[in-house]
């Protein structure tokens, strides 16, 4: 039993190994190559240009957001994805007993808790 639940870590183990070592050796591989002149080189003002569909970029290479877009987005994400865990629950409600609707009540008062939070510092105001 003991020795099945090692080697589960094992194959879990060996993956982080191949998901490092594999992109960093493809890297090094590609940097040396550029060294051997195996990998062309030709830096042109043109190829320097960033590609926005097809069309001249308007304005600055980097333009400059509103941090409100980031900040309705995040509220947005945080709260539609927590929501969408309520509905399994209440699928099965009648089979889970009391510890899992405590647990939903736990749930909720987090949720109720950065609302407020979010309300009280106005992040859900568009001034």
């Amino acid at each position: 039993m003991l020795e099945d639940y090692f080697r589960q870590y094992g194959l879990i183990a060996v993956f982080t190994v191949v998901a490092v070592v594999l992109p960093g050796t493809l890297l090094v591989v590609s940097w040396l190559f550029s060294y051997i002149r195996v990998r062309p080189k030709k830096p042109t003002a043109t190829k320097k240009n960033p590609y926005e569909c097809g069309m001249e970029l308007i304005g600055d290479r980097w333009p400059q957001f509103n941090f409100r877009y980031y900040m309705f987005a995040i509220l947005f994400v945080i709260f539609d994805v927590e929501t969408i865990f309520i509905y399994p629950w209440a699928v099965h409600f009648g089979q889970l007993g009391l510890f899992a609707f405590i647990e939903m009540l736990v749930f909720i008062l987090i949720l109720v808790v950065g609302w407020a939070y979010a309300w009280r510092y106005k992040a859900l105001e568009w001034r």
